[in-house]
């Protein structure tokens, strides 16, 4: 009884001591996570507190506030750094088949990947245009929060032991050429061609705080949603809605979707399983 008595008391001090976390990180390092859901901060947050050894997210707190050398470290727990090549490869068969033909009748394309994390989706993309003609005229906006992970996707270099992965995802994407073509194997790592990355711009922005910074014709923001409240689901696809050209294009992850959000009506859906919309003309 005394341990479950200890419990209740520490799970009520973690539900005060949460919200003030997460307005010293703001405050302090101007890093906005009071819209992220809850039951995923939490999660990360007690890994966090094993890594740091801090009993209490009042501990983590102090660290963090006194000791900013920290703070990268802890940003990579309230992140998600998961992410491949091709992932979901029917998202960009979808892709190829139902955007792509519209792409085409752009002079230029601006696209967003929102979200970016490593790369691998923006590396994924810029392999998919070059292979359909359009990556010459293309210039992807690739954007996260956490300057880490910004560093590892602009170095566009990963363990070799993924690429098995990659290349079964890019076969099944309707590749038309191999995944081999577009990078070199070197001490145990795939080196992606620097071809590529001179059509992608890797730069820091918060769907939590930022704004609109271009007009494109396709957003993809895959896996990222999941992880925040429904009002911050909203503001970023508000963010997404004003930054699309009319008739430009939405990609979200399989888990997410426009369904409950105040901007539903600007969209019309056009692949369902694989949650490509498309922006109406007079939203």
């Amino acid at each position: 009884m005394d341990a479950e008595v200890d419990a209740t008391r520490q799970a009520a001090s973690a539900d005060i001591e949460l919200p003030l976390l997460l307005d010293a990180l703001y405050l302090k390092y101007h890093y906005d996570f009071r819209g992220y859901a809850l039951a995923s901060l939490r999660r990360r947050l007690r890994s966090a507190m094993t890594r740091f050894g801090c009993r209490t997210l009042s501990q983590l707190q102090d660290r963090v506030l006194h000791e900013p050398a920290s703070f990268p470290a802890l940003l990579d727990f309230l992140t998600v750094p998961v992410s491949d090549l091709f992932r979901d490869p029917s998202y960009f068969k979808a892709i190829r088949e139902r955007v792509v033909p519209l792409l085409r009748t752009y002079p230029s394309l601006k696209i967003w990947v929102a979200g970016c994390s490593t790369g691998e989706e923006a590396y994924s993309l810029a392999i998919l245009l070059r292979e359909e003609g359009l990556l010459s005229r293309t210039l992807i906006y690739a954007t996260d929060i956490n300057p880490q992970t910004l560093q590892k996707a602009e170095a566009g270099v990963y363990d070799i032991d993924r690429v098995a992965g990659f290349t079964e995802n890019h076969r099944r994407s309707g590749a038309r050429s191999s995944l081999s073509d577009f990078y070199t194997a070197k001490y145990q790592r795939a080196v992606f061609d620097k071809s590529l990355r001179r059509h992608i711009v890797f730069s820091d922005h918060s769907l939590a705080t930022d704004s609109v910074f271009a007009e494109v014709q396709f957003v993809s923001c895959r896996n990222v949603l999941i992880y925040f409240r429904r009002e911050l689901q909203d503001r970023a696809l508000g963010l997404f809605k004003d930054s699309l050209c009319r008739r430009g294009f939405l990609g979200l992850g399989a888990r997410e979707s426009l369904r409950f959000s105040t901007h539903a009506a600007a969209f019309t859906e056009m692949v369902r399983d694989d949650r490509l919309y498309q922006r109406r003309d007079d939203a």
